[in-house]
């Protein structure tokens, strides 16, 4: 058991995994920027390889900075162990890799990642994998959907980038009584606001390049299960399909996650107040945020949330023309994907994350073509209200 096991969340972002250096006392975990590492002995190399000796053999297979944010993510999800990727994609797709075979079933959230969707549909099911694409917020859909060949349920709650939230605890309910896995994707919400595992989700996956990290400037994943036996099931195709992380980028999201705590309250505290800007400005026709009590699972929200984070996404009068008079209209958020940086982000999910869903498809998800994904950043609340509030002024 480490020694944050039982700390609080500020006291694991600044600990969990790390120690000081035992070589030079460096506070900082070093970078071991290397590709291979040198072995004592040829029996000392024997035996690390054969398993019968731990230790470092090469950084596909294991490194000392990538284990420390694998460890730190473990214990900030409360889980038994953590896999780095090189990206949010590579997390998704490992684990997709692990469970799905030629015949198997995929059961998952409708308005799923654009990315997450794409690859099933484009890529695994020129394999044979079949898939159901339904909104898992209502959970009589995916017992309706579940077949004797289904192999996992994967959802997104929030949803990507709708924000229709599922209920985690019960669909664990549905995986355990199908022996199916529950795999979660938390990357909306992040381990300080929502912990799948506690919750009965076998595996959680993240893309590290948003909140964890939050500064912009790195592209990562990562994989997170509830025990060791799914953790060795998933770290077998990982390492042979060699999605890893480098050092220096599993270091960057380190130091990242010292102030994830911080960040992510702060942005949290913004995106409240901007959704109730939103809400009762005459130019926008909705909004949802999960803080607001006009979302439809606001209760569910709080029983399995600690905060409501800081997406949200809402339609202005005069459909797309007019979104794209927003989007040009901002002068402090930046025009752009991704989401959880410590900066303002707005962008357009039907032209842009989900482009590659069909139109039909996106609509049956909820994904209009006048809706707006806002990632609220860490400025003053008061200044992107008003950076708003003069780019929806443009379609009055």
């Amino acid at each position: 058991m480490s020694k944050t096991h039982a700390c609080g969340k500020y006291t694991k972002a600044i600990h969990a995994g790390q120690s000081i250096d035992p070589l030079y006392g460096a506070v900082s975990v070093p970078i071991y920027q290397t590709s291979t590492f040198a072995f004592l002995s040829a029996e000392d190399g024997a035996a690390k390889f054969a398993g019968e000796v731990k230790g470092y053999k090469y950084t596909r297979l294991g490194n000392p900075t990538v284990n420390a944010l694998e460890q730190c993510v473990a214990e900030l999800e409360n889980g038994h162990g953590g896999l780095a990727t090189a990206s949010g994609m590579a997390a998704i797709s490992t684990v997709y890799m692990t469970f799905l075979s030629a015949g198997s079933h995929i059961v998952s959230t409708g308005s799923v990642y654009g990315p997450s969707r794409i690859v099933i549909e484009k890529q695994f099911s020129r394999f044979g994998v079949e898939y159901s694409y339904i909104d898992t917020s209502d959970l009589s859909n995916i017992e309706k959907s579940i077949k004797s060949n289904t192999k996992m349920l994967y959802i997104e709650t929030p949803a990507n980038p709708t924000l229709a939230i599922t209920d985690i605890a019960a669909c664990a309910a549905i995986a355990k009584k199908h022996g199916i896995v529950l795999v979660v994707d938390n990357t909306f919400m992040g381990p300080c606001f929502q912990r799948p595992i506690e919750l009965g989700a076998d595996v959680v996956v993240h893309s590290l390049t948003k909140s964890l990290n939050g500064h912009s400037d790195v592209v990562a994943g990562m994989i997170v299960t509830k025990n060791a036996e799914l953790y060795k099931k998933i770290q077998a195709v990982h390492y042979q399909m060699g999605g890893t992380i480098d050092p220096n980028q599993a270091w960057l999201v380190l130091r990242g996650i010292k102030t994830l705590p911080l960040r992510v309250e702060k942005s949290a505290q913004n995106a409240m107040e901007i959704a109730e800007f939103l809400k009762s400005h005459p130019a926008v026709t909705s909004v949802a945020y999960p803080g607001l009590k006009s979302h439809p699972q606001h209760e569910l929200a709080k029983k399995q949330m600690s905060g409501f984070g800081s997406m949200i996404t809402f339609e202005v009068k005069g459909g797309i023309k007019a979104g794209k008079a927003v989007m040009n209209g901002v002068k402090l958020a930046a025009l752009a994907v991704s989401l959880g940086g410590i900066e303002s982000l707005i962008q357009h999910p039907a032209s842009m994350t989900h482009a590659g869903v069909s139109k039909k498809d996106r609509e049956d998800a909820g994904i209009t073509d006048g809706l707006i994904r806002y990632s609220v950043g860490c400025e003053d609340a008061s200044d992107i209200i008003a950076d708003l509030g003069q780019a929806l002024e443009k379609i009055k």
